[in-house]
């Protein structure tokens, strides 16, 4: 009983008024917002967040995020016009950016699981590491993590109409990388890496069967799954590589010729229907 009203009390008891919080944990300055969540639950914090954006702001700051939840989600806007950049400062919670429909989220620190958990559209830059799942079921948009990610990273990734979502990952990742991938384009630099030293991850690929993974650096084939097969990049690979690596290179202050002269390599599914053996039609 204890442990359950301790749970409830972290995340929904006790949730003060918009209002209130508008007086007290936040400020506009011109188009600028700056809200002070150091003591703030993850719905006040993006309570704050989407009274913001409704008041016409086009960034928004976040000082002193420690651990809240879901920073981005709930703010979609009908007309579809009105973007918001956020500056994230410390180390925002679980599911950053989950369903982010067009907006742009910086953070300046490290960030845990399910960065940009089924995006849509727009782009998070994270100035260090991020968890598990980075990308879960992302349809559209970019994210761009300069240092390593955790487990299953990009997992059931996928191309929507006409969008395509884009991962760059500075450093490398842990086991499944790629697992599921069906649409969209991951890159992996492997920087920080020792010279000749393997990526970290295990089974990267396992079940994919659409998009494209460009790997910078040395894997062996032990690592990959089955379900990917190794390609050389030809010229539209590396015009993608180049835009993307460019971007990420502006993003955190890195020389892109530097990257783009190490080795890569082109992983692509061998089939679009891996297990369909097991289904029953």
């Amino acid at each position: 009983m204890q442990i359950k009203f301790g749970y409830r009390d972290n995340f929904l008891c006790e949730i003060r008024p918009t209002g209130l919080l508008c007086s007290e944990c936040m400020y506009i300055d011109g188009s600028t917002a700056v809200i002070e969540a150091r003591d703030l639950k993850h719905k006040e914090v993006n309570d704050l967040c989407r009274e913001a954006m409704l008041s016409g702001v086009s960034k928004i700051i976040i000082n002193n995020v420690f651990g809240q939840r879901y920073i981005g989600t709930r703010l979609y806007n009908p007309d579809g016009q009105h973007k918001v950049t956020i500056t994230i400062n410390k180390f925002p919670g679980n599911d950053l950016g989950i369903f982010l429909d067009g907006h742009r989220i910086i953070v300046n620190g490290n960030a845990q699981d399910g960065v940009g958990n089924t995006m849509n559209e727009g782009e998070i830059i994270v100035h260090g590491r991020a968890g598990d799942v980075v990308a879960m079921a992302m349809r559209g948009g970019k994210i761009f993590v300069r240092d390593n990610v955790g487990y299953r990273a990009a997992i059931h990734m996928k191309e929507y109409r006409d969008k395509l979502p884009v991962l760059v990952i500075g450093g490398t990742a842990q086991d499944f990388m790629g697992e599921y991938l069906a649409g969209g384009v991951v890159i992996m630099l492997g920087l920080g890496l020792k010279e000749n030293e393997n990526h970290r991850a295990n089974y990267i690929g396992t079940g994919m069967h659409g998009g494209v993974i460009y790997l910078r650096g040395h894997v062996e084939p032990h690592q990959l799954g089955k379900e990917v097969g190794v390609r050389e990049l030809d010229d539209l690979d590396w015009q993608v590589l180049q835009t993307h690596v460019h971007e990420y290179c502006r993003h955190f202050s890195k020389e892109p010729a530097e990257i783009l002269n190490g080795k890569f390599i082109k992983l692509l599914p061998v089939s679009r229907r891996p297990y369909g053996n097991i289904y029953a039609y």
